[in-house]
């Protein structure tokens, strides 16, 4: 489980770009650093609950870093951690659970392989793989969607992974939804098609594709359960 060390809840109110953001902390209106430059229109929206972890580095422009939120739904609430930095950091525990590899299994960060570098490598016992995480924050009546922005990067990425299956790696590419609650994951063909007629191709050439939920609270988060993957297009 990842932890932040101290977290309050703010109203959020407006975010001048992609790096800051307005959120009303009690009675004081404070700039704080968003820890996603994603669009996040449909998490961001004006007067929504939000979570902030609080920054004891007191050389820091912005006290708060914005890490979660309260998505409204139908008679209910839903949070959503929306922090871009901790997907990898939750697979890794995952993967160190021994759910796709062995619990001995040798885990490396930040591989490169052709133009790309992958976010894990991973050799257990002859085994050798390659492992690209995404993480979603994106969710529509239950269904977590990918990517929430066109990404030539991922297709990249994408593209790469079947390449090391034609030389002999097993690849994986492994979403972490930041959110529970969640039915299926499908990629978000209205968005971005080619980064799900790529993922669609890379399936056909071996490259396994997984997606996982979290246990989200408000001060953390654990990588958990397996969530359908639905590829239709």
């Amino acid at each position: 489980m990842i932890k932040y060390s101290k977290t309050v809840r703010g109203k959020f109110v407006s975010r001048p770009n992609r790096f800051i953001a307005k959120v009303l902390v009690g009675e004081s209106l404070e700039t704080v650093h968003v820890k996603n430059t994603g669009r996040c229109k449909e998490l961001l929206v004006e007067g929504c609950d939000v979570v902030l972890s609080v920054s004891d580095n007191p050389s820091r422009k912005t006290k708060y870093d914005l890490v979660a939120v309260y998505k409204e739904r139908e008679g209910s609430c839903l949070l959503i951690n929306m922090d871009s930095q901790i997907p990898n950091d939750a697979a890794r525990e995952w993967l160190k659970k021994g759910l796709l590899f062995s619990k001995n299994a040798n885990i490396r960060r930040e591989v490169t392989f052709g133009k790309s570098r992958f976010d894990f490598y991973v050799e257990d016992n002859g085994r050798k793989a390659f492992v690209e995480v995404k993480g979603v924050t994106l969710e529509n009546d239950g269904i977590a969607m990918f990517p929430d922005a066109p990404t030539e990067r991922g297709v990249k990425h994408i593209e790469e992974l079947s390449g090391a299956i034609l030389q002999g790696y097993e690849a994986y590419i492994l979403f972490i939804i930041q959110m529970k609650n969640i039915s299926e994951l499908r990629p978000n063909d209205a968005t971005h098609k080619a980064f799900g007629d790529a993922l669609r191709d890379a399936v056909a050439n071996g490259v396994k594709v997984l997606a996982v939920d979290c246990k989200v609270e408000e001060n953390s988060i654990e990588a958990d359960m397996h969530i359908k993957v639905n590829l239709d297009s």
